[in-house]
């Protein structure tokens, strides 16, 4: 007979511990401020979600984390760090606006083109990070973190140059996109419902090359022992590449969702961090799909609800990224701390996938 497990073997523990603990340091945090805990948590909730319109705002917060995290499920579960999200939704934005400021087409087949260049501009970029660590044998990492600043010097260049507005160049980025080349929104709330229910293909998809192909097999067998894996006789360095792409092309349609359906416009911060924030995503949903939307709408209505904060307590609304980032730090340390200790031992980046 197998000994009995303790509750704090358990994976109910493990999974619920972190996050009471990373509630319990804010908390904590905010009392050394002299600001009052519960009513700070209470009005990131009522900013989140006390009207429709907040609902939606949520919604479209929600959808580029989606996409940018469904991309990055497939890059973590071959062991790959896709740190380039950033670069790669300015390169779907950039475009996805080219596209809207040069092709005169009927609404559904002008929105139609945008989708396909944003996820070409993303994929593109997504596959050069790829090459650069394939046949340059550079760190996706370092990679992926010097396209995102050449990324970001080409969306300013445009902005500010070839793309200007008459009256002259400004943060507020390009003059705003025809209207054919607006993503509908549902009534009067900045809901785009088809930016969602993309978000929403692209997690099926994930989930379903991890969970249903002999491709998510050969990369989950990359991300346990990339050595192996080559000598059986899998294609890594192509694997390594379409996982790249497939990455790099949904962040780039997160880029050219933010462009088309939030902005009408191209701004230069129309990444927003959102790259580095859904790599925040994935690892808090232990890197798997089927998890990330739940993940996504958690750091999502903190974005969405922060904002309450300086208007109502007089905190600054990046204490919403504290706890993003605190519940992540402790998430990680528990999951370190599980297997010192002995229990359950937490999946691996491939695993979880």
């Amino acid at each position: 007979m197998k000994p009995e497990r303790k509750f704090w073997q358990s994976a109910l523990f493990w999974n619920v511990a972190p996050i009471l603990a990373a509630l319990l340091f804010t908390t904590l945090l905010m009392l050394a401020v002299g600001a009052p805990p519960l009513r700070a948590f209470v009005e990131i909730l009522q900013g989140a979600f006390e009207s429709p319109q907040k609902w939606a705002d949520v919604a479209m917060a929600w959808t580029p984390l989606a996409l940018i995290g469904a991309g990055m499920s497939l890059t973590f579960a071959a062991g790959l760090w896709n740190i380039g999200a950033e670069g790669q939704m300015i390169l779907g934005a950039i475009c996805a606006t080219w596209v809207a400021r040069n092709v005169t087409l009927p609404q559904p087949v002008l929105l139609g083109l945008i989708v396909l260049a944003g996820l070409a501009g993303g994929a593109l970029w997504g596959l050069l990070t790829g090459s650069l660590k394939v046949y340059a044998r550079v760190h996706e990492i370092f990679a992926g973190l010097g396209l995102n600043f050449i990324a970001t010097a080409l969306i300013i260049w445009l902005i500010f140059n070839p793309w200007k507005p008459e009256r002259g160049a400004t943060m507020s980025g390009t003059v705003p996109f025809p209207e054919a080349a607006w993503v509908p929104r549902l009534g009067n709330t900045r809901l785009a419902p088809l930016s969602v229910v993309l978000a929403l293909i692209a997690v099926l998809a994930a989930y379903f090359l991890l969970k249903g192909t002999r491709f998510g097999l050969e990369l989950r067998a990359m991300g346990k022992n990339l050595r192996a894996a080559f000598l059986q006789g899998i294609p890594t360095q192509r694997h390594t590449l379409v996982a790249f792409a497939i990455c790099g092309a949904l962040a780039g349609l997160a880029g050219a969702l933010q462009a088309t359906a939030v902005y009408h416009r191209l701004i230069p911060r129309i990444s927003g961090g959102l790259g580095y924030t859904g790599m925040l995503v994935v690892i808090l949903a232990n890197y798997r799909p089927e998890l990330i939307p739940a993940v996504a709408i958690f750091f999502a209505a903190i974005g969405v609800g922060s904002p309450r904060l300086e208007l109502n307590l007089q905190l600054d609304a990046s204490l919403g990224g504290v706890i993003e980032g605190t519940v992540v730090l402790f998430v990680l340390l528990g999951a370190g701390l599980r297997k010192r200790l002995g229990g359950a031992r937490p999946p691996s980046t491939s695993e979880g996938s």
